[in-house]
């Protein structure tokens, strides 16, 4: 009997690999979440809408209502607000279900037998947390206009797609990095830490270059990555009301961060996941 040859002994073997390899597996875990996401969308809206609705409905609508902020805040406001959306909501997308699910659930186990790589496991949490920051600062645009009355934007659609991506990207990535860095047992400690600091100085209820006269808080501001995505937000709705960073520097820095957050994100998602 004649042996087989190495193209008739490795044949069985490639018909068994799933077709389209990792990344399959990849979109398919990925539809999977998408499709939990749309069943609970209701749940989702409130979760997310609740605190920037009452943000612009104090600050946009009461205290310019009242004359304690100037009539045309809002359209500064809206901004800011959607940009800060859009990251906490990655953000929280994020951590919340990896300590969830590295502490309690161990649902991060049925992941990891997936036929793809850790580190695709990590980025796929990451991009599934971006599609949720990206669906709660679209929502946001309509609700502005529904408590504000209407919207004065001079719309430049590339930018806005660009710094909406961005800071859904960046937001996912702070959020994978907290929830692998951080024990279970601390997480609300963690939140409180980081997420106050990271509502008040990312500029989404001022623009950063009216800070002047405070130079040491605008200095702070700038180690913030949500502060680039709110500049950009404004650079990208309202160019000429206010002034604001240019654009392209707040893209690559926004971009740096989310690169250099990732890489450690995902480092810390794999040493937990070897745990």
């Amino acid at each position: 009997m004649t042996a087989p040859t190495t193209t008739e002994a490795t044949a069985p073997v490639a018909a068994a690999r799933p077709r389209g390899g990792p990344w399959r597996a990849f979109l398919a875990i990925l539809g999977r979440d998408l499709f939990v996401t749309w069943n609970e969308l209701p749940v989702f809206l409130v979760q997310v809408i609740l605190q920037p609705f009452f943000i612009i409905f104090v600050f946009g609508k009461v205290l310019t209502n009242l004359g304690f902020a100037q009539a045309n805040y809002g359209d500064v406001l809206i901004p800011g607000t959607i940009a800060l959306t859009i990251v906490l909501t990655a953000l929280q997308s994020t951590a919340l279900p990896l300590v969830i699910e590295f502490s309690f659930t161990r649902e991060i186990e049925d992941r990891l037998l997936a036929p793809l790589p850790t580190s695709l496991v990590a980025v796929e949490k990451v991009v599934f947390a971006a599609l949720r920051g990206l669906l709660a600062g679209a929502v946001m645009f309509p609700i502005g206009w529904l408590v504000l009355g209407g919207l004065h934007f001079d719309v430049q659609p590339g930018e806005l797609l660009v710094f909406m991506v961005l800071g859904a990207l960046v937001g996912s990535a702070m959020g994978l990095l907290l929830g692998t860095a951080v024990p279970a047992n601390r997480i609300n400690i963690a939140f409180a830490v980081v997420l106050t600091p990271l509502l008040f100085t990312g500029a989404s209820q001022y623009p950063w270059a009216s800070l002047d006269s405070l130079r040491w808080f605008q200095v702070i501001t700038l180690l913030n990555p949500l502060t680039y995505v709110s500049e950009g937000m404004r650079a990208a709705l309202i160019p000429g009301l206010v002034p604001h960073m240019t654009p392209w520097v707040a893209m690559l820095v926004v971009a740096g961060a989310t690169v250099a957050i990732a890489a450690v994100g995902v480092r810390g998602f794999i040493r937990r996941a070897v745990d």
